[in-house]
């Protein structure tokens, strides 16, 4: 049986201690199939799902530099749960829009 890639359902979020959370869709996997690599302005993640022949992969941007060192990551019931911090002393502009 072929593999077929899909991309995962990714949501993202900042909170209040200026850290991005993001969660990942990846039902029917297990943790042990997960492969995820982070750098300072994104992400990739691969995970098969073998008994169905799906695997997927995508990679992902972010609009802030992280700290990917200090990527905390916890897989539940079919979700991926990534927090990692931003990089500190980003400065940002507001832009006006006409």
């Amino acid at each position: 049986m072929a593999m077929v890639k899909m991309s995962p359902d990714v949501f993202s979020c900042s909170d209040e201690q200026g850290k991005l959370d993001i969660e990942i869709d990846l039902p029917g996997v297990k943790k042990e199939s997960i492969e995820l690599k982070m750098v300072e302005d994104g992400f990739f993640i691969k995970a098969k799902r073998e008994e169905t022949g799906v695997e997927y992969v995508g990679t992902y941007a972010f609009c802030c530099d992280v700290v990917p060192e200090k990527a905390a990551a916890k897989y539940s019931n079919g979700k991926l749960y990534v927090t990692v911090p931003y990089r500190e002393n980003v400065e940002t502009v507001d832009v006006k829009i006409l």
